[in-house]
């Protein structure tokens, strides 16, 4: 006992043993004490000087440590000290004053002791077993060094927790735990158990996470609270991101609804804490989880029509447009409300109807698209207007005419600021951020929608005073042949680009001006700089869109010239190799990943997520219309007319085919009816052959009484006269009754065979009809009867 007092209290007598002698004989006197107060003394030691001598004790003690763990679980005490040495030869905790050398060692020395230490699974199943133990210097430690080893090798421990029987279950109670510092190192644990392993998520959620981790949020403020709520939102994140299970869990039990209180934000925003910003941005970035464009498009729907029905759409416009929000939290919230509104019509027009809280009060739209072109705006927050402008426009045909309709000359107002105004002056100003934004913005309000490309050709520009207008058309190639900035070139040629795409007469329009087919070849051809190369190939993707969309309207622009054109002054092969290198640039793969603009500069400023799905359709259809000659040209022209005709001849046999199928369902319909009839008749004859039956039997009955009584001998022959008089009566109504019985019987029968007569012809037209139409379509299919023939034999079928 003197021993360890004097391990603990530093004094000792004689010379001083070393670190590793001390943690040795410490070692032998806890595998050889029998007492277990000497036991527990010397792990108190152990302990003590874990952290000063982190290798040797791991090296020397971890097996009896352990040891100590399966034999004395009567003692909590012992098994604390145990639990806690173990934690402290483990657990990697940086430290301020450590060089980056010394931090490495020491993470390479907590991953060679959780390596030993769950070299036998079992030891982590009885680390498990531990924490089912209440008493506080148990469960702390042992919480903090499982947490401790999935640092470290998370996915062995959670295969191993994965399988032991209630293992999930048992970290679950912690959080129900009613010591605080418990319950917080328990939320510590789920967030390393559940990173990267959706089996586990999956687990974690139906143990009713969501509900327990939302009232803790709640009894912590929301987004007021500490540490605690950042935890809760961290796990939640884990739980929810990328694991469509989940989400469906999620909103299923109506826990969307839950989140709207966390954006009720006060008038008065200043002064916001950095804790309280963290929780918020969290917070968002939940609603984001939810509705992500990866996610489902029908799962995601689903999600929005939740948000928009609790209110919570109508909450984030709130701090959309209120005052005092910091920077960030107002960057994330457009990128959150634009993804809660993205393909969804409903929440689209909802957020067209939002007014800013100006006077006069103005949309929304405009005043996001003001932050947008000001080049004094933080450079994220741009980019996030620039994509809730992109998200509101997706697939939504109305806005689209809205916003090109704030261009026409017929719906411009002079005394107020209109979305189509703000972006024609980004689309012009100095600023290459602007530009690009404004082309980018532009072509999205013309994506897919061929109506507004050709009701964008009547925009007129007033350039100066004194000279007529001009066309935003041809004001952006006169932009382009002025020789601005790269960024600038290259929003305008996007936008050039998705404007005349799919659209014969916007093609027309550009060609008609004498000096573009001129630049773009002149661009192409030029050997230039690497900077130059993607507007080079942005050049001849323009080109091509001009010969691949060509209606051949303007005779010296049809698509034999052009091709011409392009093999004299530029050459196929280097034509196709200037359009191939736009996908091999750098920045085209990043923006083909995500529709969120994420860039990290400026300058990489360059292509818009659409405009890269454009590219990749049409770039393999313009080298093929390049490379072909005039007789494919003709070729395909001659297969396209005939299979115009065959479509049209398909139509006709359609229309007969809809005829035919009208003409069966009304004999369905009769022979129905009929069958309906018959059995109705059937059961009428069925009643009268009882009916008449029974009439036998009573004639029957009467004749034998009436034969008897002519045996017997009568008392008086009056009387008996007027007796067979009655009987006689009565047996010549019997005979008339059942007479016509047999005459109504006669004739029901005569109706039920006519009936099933006409059934039978209406079957036999039905199946003859149908026989016709298959042969008919056989021999058209296999081309056995010229065209002629089949139309005559179509008037024939439809007379």
């Amino acid at each position: 006992m003197n021993f360890f007092r004097g391990v603990i209290s530093g004094q000792a007598a004689g010379p001083q043993p070393s670190g590793a002698e001390t943690i040795q004989k410490l070692c032998d006197r806890v595998a050889s004490s029998t007492l277990l107060e000497d036991r527990r003394d010397a792990v108190r030691a152990l302990k003590s000087l874990s952290k000063k001598y982190r290798m040797e004790v791991g090296t020397q003690a971890m097996d009896h440590l352990i040891n100590i763990l399966q034999t004395d679980r009567s003692d909590s005490e012992i098994l604390g000290y145990a639990l806690d040495t173990l934690y402290n030869v483990i657990c990697n905790d940086e430290e301020e004053e450590q060089d980056e050398n010394a931090q490495k060692q020491a993470d390479d020395l907590g991953l060679q002791f959780t390596d030993t230490f769950v070299q036998d699974p079992e030891h982590v199943t009885l680390l498990l077993t531990l924490l089912e133990e209440f008493d506080f210097h148990v469960r702390w430690p042992g919480v903090k060094l499982l947490t401790a080893l999935l640092k470290n090798q998370g996915p062995q421990i959670q295969g191993i927790i994965l399988v032991s029987p209630m293992g999930v279950s048992r970290l679950m109670d912690l959080l129900a735990d009613s010591r605080e510092v418990i319950r917080n190192d328990g939320l510590l644990l789920l967030q390393q158990l559940t990173k990267g392993n959706a089996a586990i998520q999956k687990i974690v959620a139906f143990e009713n996470a969501f509900e327990r981790l939302l009232d803790i949020i709640t009894e912590e403020g929301s987004s007021d609270g500490g540490i605690v709520v950042e935890d809760c939102l961290l796990l939640l994140l884990n739980l929810l991101k990328n694991n469509s299970s989940n989400q469906n869990f999620f909103k299923e039990g109506s826990y969307i609804q839950r989140m709207k209180p966390w954006f009720e934000v006060g008038d008065d925003n200043s002064g916001w804490s950095a804790q309280k910003v963290t929780n918020l941005h969290l917070m968002l970035q939940l609603v984001r989880v939810m509705v992500s464009p990866v996610n489902s498009p029908g799962a995601t729907a689903s999600c929005q029509k939740s948000m928009f029905q609790c209110g919570l759409l109508q909450q984030l416009c709130t701090i959309l447009m209120a005052t005092g929000v910091p920077a960030d939290i107002l960057t994330e919230t457009i990128n959150t409300v634009s993804e809660v509104i993205r393909g969804s019509q409903v929440n689209q027009d909802y957020f067209a109807s939002v007014n800013a809280p100006s006077n006069p009060p103005r949309p929304a739209i405009v005043v996001l698209l003001m932050s947008m072109v000001n080049e004094r705006q933080p450079f994220v927050l741009r980019c996030a207007v620039l994509y809730c402008f992109q998200c509101f426009l997706y697939k939504n045909q109305k806005g689209q005419g809205e916003i090109v309709a704030t261009l026409l000359p017929s719906t411009i107002d002079a005394n107020s600021i209109s979305a189509g105004q703000l972006l024609c002056g980004g689309l012009f100003s100095a600023d290459s951020l602007s530009n690009w934004c404004a082309a980018v913005a532009l072509a999205h309000a013309l994506q897919d929608n061929l109506t507004q490309k050709e009701q964008l050709l009547r925009v007129q520009l007033a350039t100066s005073l004194g000279k007529p207008p001009v066309s935003l058309l041809q004001q952006c190639t006169n932009i382009l042949s002025q020789g601005s900035k790269v960024q600038t070139r290259v929003g305008l040629l996007m936008l050039l680009c998705t404007w005349i795409s799919n659209c014969p007469i916007a093609v027309t329009h550009f060609l008609h001006n004498q000096e573009n087919v001129p630049f773009l070849t002149a661009q192409i051809s030029e050997n230039l700089g690497e900077d130059e190369r993607l507007v080079q190939g942005l050049c001849a993707l323009l080109l091509g869109i001009c010969i691949y969309y060509n209606d051949n309207s303007l005779e010296n622009y049809t698509k034999e010239k052009l091709k011409q054109l392009i093999e004299k002054r530029i050459g196929k092969e280097n034509f196709v190799e200037k359009l191939c290198f736009i996908t091999k640039h750098e920045l085209y793969s990043r923006a083909a990943q995500k529709p969120q603009p994420v860039f990290p500069s400026p300058e990489q400023m360059l292509f818009d997520h659409e405009f890269t799905k454009l590219v990749k359709e049409l770039e393999g259809v313009i080298t093929k219309a390049v490379h072909k000659s005039s007789e494919e040209e003709k070729k395909e022209e001659e297969v396209k007319k005939t299979l115009e005709q065959h479509d049209n001849i398909v139509t006709q046999y359609k229309e007969l085919i809809r005829e035919q199928d009208a003409q069966l369902q009304e004999l369905k319909e009769q022979v129905t009816s009929m069958t309906s009839q018959n059995e109705q008749l059937q059961a009428t004859i069925t009643q009268q052959q009882s009916q008449i039956q029974q009439h036998k039997d009573q004639y029957n009955i009467l004749k034998l009484k009436l034969a008897k009584e002519n045996q017997g001998q009568s008392n008086s022959q009056g009387d008996g006269s007027q007796v067979n008089g009655l009987q006689t009566e009565e047996l010549t109504q019997l005979r008339e009754e059942v007479e016509e019985l047999r005459k109504q019987h006669s004739l029901l029968q005569t109706q039920l065979g006519d009936k099933d007569a006409l059934i039978s012809s209406l079957v036999s037209i039905f199946f003859f009809l149908l026989f016709l139409s298959l042969c008919v379509l056989a021999l058209l299919f296999w081309g056995l009867i010229p065209e002629r023939c089949f139309k005559a034999v179509l008037m024939r079928l439809l007379v």
